[in-house]
């Protein structure tokens, strides 16, 4: 062993499968509506989406940040959001290298640190099952995600990391 390397992976580790897991977070009560699929093409995001729709009282509005994925930008997508009965929706896109600014992504950061991480699945069945009993406990006693930064921090620290790579393509005139 190397220092450092003390969670490498066994040479005899197997991947089992894996699946697709769509994550939508009230951020006013932390809970999560989530849903496992076999993969991440558009029918499965509008199939996410109309299951939210359904989940959500009618009355509320319905915010949804993601990243710039074609899948969520597809046809079937856009026309089932141009509806009238879908003017709750409102799709934010974050900019590249900037899904941080997703609150969802501190909850996928603790389900994979608490739960998914050590875990040992001998299929995409028990991998599931644990994803939906990792869900079920969250939002038992679900934690809104708070950021402890003002956003004139974030953006002060954004324009000096913005100055620091303008500084840096310039020294090699790229």
């Amino acid at each position: 062993m190397t220092r450092g390397r003390g969670e490498t992976m066994t040479h005899d580790y197997k991947r089992n499968g894996t699946t697709d897991l769509f994550a939508a977070l009230n951020v006013g009560t932390g809970e999560v509506l989530a849903a496992t699929r076999r993969s991440h093409k558009a029918t499965d995001v509008l199939a996410f989406f109309k299951w939210i729709d359904l989940h959500v009282d009618a009355d509320v509005e319905i915010h949804v940040v993601l990243d710039n994925l074609s899948a969520h930008r597809a046809p079937p997508v856009a026309e089932w959001l141009a509806h009238p009965k879908r003017a709750r929706w409102h799709l934010h896109f974050t900019p590249t290298s900037s899904s941080w600014l997703n609150l969802v992504e501190g909850w996928f950061k603790l389900l994979t640190e608490r739960r998914l991480r050590r875990g040992s699945f001998n299929s995409v069945a028990q991998l599931v099952d644990a994803i939906d009993l990792w869900v079920a406990h969250w939002n038992d006693d679900p934690k809104p995600f708070i950021w402890k930064k003002t956003a004139d921090d974030i953006l002060a620290k954004v324009s000096r990391g913005r100055a620091a790579l303008t500084k840096a393509k310039s020294a090699t005139h790229h």
